[in-house]
């Protein structure tokens, strides 16, 4: 392949899968102002999450067969055009549930933008430089994220809240144009698979319920709430259900027995931790820096995008050396040795007077490890698997990153409404009442607010106010510490299961025939 059609091509897949993954978080730091402008409650926009969410995780497991079924290069095209058409209306919507709509359309498009990039992207280079490609797509995997939060702050503090969607449709436009040029389609499935249907509605109602239970379920107290038991119950249903079916027919939509290879199913075991500690760590660190240290939306991102940038240096190193033949152990041990490293530097160094500066190294030292761990797993996932059998293990893998995330937010979102109710409890019990320091206290926050109001029982009220506010965020600093501190043991509770990973690369004869395989 030309050197100019290699770079578009690599240019083209890495923007769509980081325009993907950045809009699975970048709404997130925009609730507040989309709720005000829609005339909406926090409570309902979250909606604008959870259905991109729920579209997003259902059609990635079925990006292998959609694939073979439109042609992978159609396919592509029509996922590029939906995500941005969706776009505009999201920027467009007028109500709240018409933006809900079009964020779950956006899913749906954004779905193909992550497995189908990676699969482009593996046969655009030779089966010797594999390493250098999982690497690029590394790129994507951990910027994506990383970014949402920050490219979201910056656009609520300077612009308007339609701009998060309204930013896609030049790139999108980009990427249909230069796909339509220069994107390859498949020459060796040249006939359509049958259509599994009853696959389809089960795979549908059992990760789409899966999804929602996990997004929704910390908001709605989870089973005590009733919907909350509706859809865990079809979960458990729908993927049982799922499960017996596809064992048993002979065109699955999703080739679960791909399970039986213990390699793949120890990587993604290790790609769900991955995707845990990836999205986890994005998730608990700005509200650290907003909630309690006082940081802006755009300086959160100020501080994240060092680490984001340094990725693109870090990744190419770790793929050329597994391209070398360095072991694929040897990285990911090391990446989950460096991303609990993370997790305690941020734990023992959180305290109320830390400021950006602090920050740089602990970020730094998690970019190494997250890309120690996407480029060695991603490249992993497809050793030992048969040709054909590789755009499944690949949708099969980004399935269980998505999940990861899913569940480690919703895992953390509960870790931290315990905890924050557990330490402002102990800090409430050593505050007394008629100690001499409660009395300065008090005294000095009734003189401070007392000149501007005019009857004193307000001024000790809010003196109240500021003293629960206090004890709140003094709360909420020692909760965020435990979460770094939980989410190092989680990644640690997985760490024995690398050493049963297949010590090995893709011959050069299997990622030869892998690559001819998904062309």
């Amino acid at each position: 392949m030309k050197s100019f059609a290699k770079i578009i091509i690599v240019f083209t897949t890495i923007s769509a899968a980081i325009m993907e993954l950045i809009d699975t978080s970048i709404v997130n730091v925009a609730l507040t102002n989309v709720a005000g402008n829609l005339g909406a409650t926090i409570e309902d926009v979250s909606w604008v999450i959870t259905a991109y969410a729920i579209a997003n995780v259902i059609i990635i497991p079925m990006t292998g067969f959609l694939a073979q079924y439109f042609g992978r290069k159609n396919y592509y095209l029509y996922s590029i055009i939906l995500f941005t058409l969706a776009s505009i209306m999201c920027g467009n919507s007028s109500s709240l549930w018409e933006l809900v709509f079009w964020r779950f359309i956006q899913g749906i498009g954004g779905g193909a933008l992550l497995s189908t990039s990676q699969s482009i992207l593996f046969d655009t280079f030779e089966p010797s430089q594999r390493g250098i490609a999982s690497a690029m797509f590394g790129v994507g995997i951990v910027m994506g994220p990383t970014m949402g939060p920050a490219l979201g702050g910056l656009i609520i503090d300077h612009y308007a809240w339609p701009l998060i969607f309204n930013i896609n449709i030049p790139f999108g436009i980009l990427a249909g144009i230069l796909t339509y040029f220069f994107i390859e389609d498949s020459a060796h499935h040249t006939s359509k698979p049958s259509i599994d249907w009853l696959g389809i509605m089960l795979l549908a109602v059992g990760i789409g319920s899966l999804q929602y239970v996990l997004e929704r379920g910390e908001a709605n107290d989870w089973f005590a709430d009733r919907s909350i038991q509706i859809f865990a119950v079809l979960t458990v249903i729908s993927v049982i259900g799922f499960i017996i079916w596809e064992l048993r027919v002979n065109e699955p939509v999703v080739n679960i027995r791909l399970f039986k290879d213990p390699n793949l199913t120890l990587t993604t075991l290790l790609t769900f931790v991955s995707g845990f500690a990836l999205f986890t760590s994005v998730f608990v660190y700005p509200l650290l820096l907003q909630r309690v240290l006082g940081f802006t939306p755009t300086m959160v991102g100020e501080s994240l995008m060092p680490s984001a940038l340094a990725s693109i240096v870090v990744m190419p190193i770790v793929g050329k050396r597994l391209q070398a033949g360095d072991s694929p152990k040897i990285f990911v041990t090391l990446g989950f040795i460096v991303i609990m490293i993370y997790g305690w530097m941020l734990y023992s160094r959180t305290n109320i007077n830390v400021g950006m500066s602090d920050f740089f190294v602990p970020l730094m030292v998690r970019t190494i490890g997250i890309s120690m761990m996407a480029v060695t797993l991603t490249n992993q996932a497809v050793v030992g698997l048969k040709p054909k059998d590789i755009p499944q293990g690949v949708a099969l893998n980004n399935m269980m990153r998505q999940l990861g995330g899913a569940f480690g937010i919703a895992i953390m979102n509960t870790y931290i409404a315990q905890r924050f109710a557990i330490h402002k409890n102990d800090l409430i019990t050593n505050v007394t009442v008629g100690s001499q320091l409660f009395i300065e206290r008090n005294n000095a926050l009734i003189q401070g607010v007392g000149s501007k109001l005019a009857v004193t029982a307000n001024a000790q009220q809010q003196a109240y106010q500021i003293l629960d506010m206090t004890v709140s965020k003094q709360a909420y600093l020692l909760t965020y510490a435990d979460a770094f501190l939980f989410s190092t043991v989680a990644v640690l509770a997985v760490f024995p299961i690398i050493f049963a990973l297949r010590n090995k690369k893709l011959s050069a004869e299997e990622m030869k025939m892998a690559s001819e395989s998904s062309h």
